[in-house]
């Protein structure tokens, strides 16, 4: 069972940004995934994880839809 979750800051702004990734990751694997979630959370931040491990952390990474989608295929 694979499970993706994007976690936003809900304060600084970053639903579109989740909704945007969210909506990527379904149109290119939503047949190898078994769930994808929001989860809201504070503090700037903006993470994607697949099973737990993160693919994509703000702080560290430059945001990119397609480079997040090519983390999370990678990681299936």
């Amino acid at each position: 069972m694979t499970t993706v979750e994007i976690e936003y800051c809900v304060p600084c702004g970053f639903r579109e940004r989740a909704l945007d990734v969210e909506r990527a990751i379904l149109t290119a694997l939503e047949s190898d995934l078994d769930r994808v979630s929001l989860v809201m959370g504070d503090h700037g931040v903006f993470r994607v994880t697949v099973d737990g491990d993160p693919v994509y952390e703000k702080s560290e990474d430059e945001y990119d839809v397609d480079a997040i989608v090519r983390a999370v295929r990678k990681r299936l």
